[in-house]
């Protein structure tokens, strides 16, 4: 909707125009012309009210030039949505352990176990799913679910190694993911939980270093106790003072390793900190932490509105011209003279 920027000159036009209606009218002349003696023989004549069009047309364009000096704007709202996305880094846990089978049933110990025949030793031996080829099945789905987000990875046994930057280029992560196996670490075995979580604080660090900060979010997947390396509660507090939150996915973790003190202590931190434990004990819990972590590290979009006038005098000043030269061709024509 147009609105005008100086609308007191409106008064001023008014005035104007009353003005000019009025010496008009006082300076008025009286005179007859026409060439028709029958006209003159009239008792009544009067003048067509088509020989006021130029002057009608005339204040129209007064009117119109009047309204381009109040300086008409046409109001408009510009808005500048940015998405600030998320620094993920996903720490892989790969100790010996994550090669045994999820969620393999463990008998109870009794008599009856120290005995068992040749077919129950077969179907022991039966290979499911690992720890290891669930949880990178998990990871993929959630590097592929993050599309503004900048994604990383890092695997750890008794040392900690960057196997892909933080990169947007989620294709790429996924490859390497894919290439993770139990011979990449080979002849290391233990579990540096703090190793793997120095090295993603270090990650993130270093490549968000003369960026606009985004959130800092480290997933890490293992299934066991921290047994080699720095101490995972130290480095938990230096996450914590660089804002940087730690997700704990435990990949089926063993209820006897989960309930010593030292873990629980490992967890309640995570928790302290601002980030959250999921014990997964199947594939589909795995598969149903990484939608969480999904859902809840979700980026911040940046919403700027910027209010503008867009001046558009030329609607009436174009107009106003128009009228006024269509009123000054009109006053060339004998029959749109002033006559009386």
């Amino acid at each position: 909707m147009v609105r005008f920027l100086r609308p007191e000159l409106a008064w001023w036009l008014l005035a104007a125009l009353a003005a000019v209606g009025v010496v008009r009218w006082r300076g008025r002349r009286r005179f007859a012309a026409s060439t028709t003696v029958r006209w003159l023989a009239a008792t009544v004549y009067r003048a067509s009210i088509l020989r006021r069009l130029p002057a009608g047309i005339l204040v129209v364009g007064l009117i119109l030039i009047g309204g381009a000096l109040m300086d008409p704007v046409l109001p408009y709202t510009q808005s500048e949505i940015r998405s600030r996305g998320v620094d993920m880094v996903i720490a892989l846990d790969l100790s010996s352990s994550m090669l045994e089978e999820m969620s393999r049933p463990k008998p109870p110990r009794s008599f009856q176990n120290l005995t068992f025949s040749s077919r129950d030793a077969t179907r022991g031996r039966v290979a499911g799913t690992n720890r290891l080829t669930a949880t990178k099945d998990a990871i993929k789905t959630l590097v592929m679910s993050r599309r503004d987000d900048r994604v990383a990875l890092v695997v750890f046994s008794d040392n900690a190694y960057v196997i892909s930057p933080l990169t947007f280029d989620r294709d790429y992560v996924v490859r390497y993911i894919e290439l993770v196996d139990d011979q990449l670490l080979r002849g290391e075995g233990m579990t540096s939980i703090g190793e793997g979580l120095a090295l993603a604080n270090h990650l993130l660090a270093r490549q968000s270093e003369g960026r606009e900060r985004r959130n800092q979010v480290v997933v890490l997947f293992t299934d066991g106790e921290n047994n080699h390396g720095r101490d995972p509660m130290e480095v938990l507090g230096e996450s914590n003072a660089a804002n940087i939150r730690v997700h704990m996915v435990g990949v089926d973790l063993e209820e006897e390793i989960r309930n010593k003190p030292q873990v629980q202590r490992l967890f309640q931190s995570v928790r302290r900190y601002g980030g959250r434990y999921f014990n997964a004990s199947t594939p589909r819990d795995l598969e149903a932490a990484s939608r969480t972590i999904d859902a809840i590290e979700k980026g911040v979009l940046i919403s700027r509105s910027y209010l503008s006038d867009a001046p558009v005098y030329q609607w009436f000043a174009l107009p106003a011209l128009l009228c006024v030269t269509i009123a000054v061709g009109l006053r060339a024509i004998p029959f749109f003279i002033d006559q009386t």
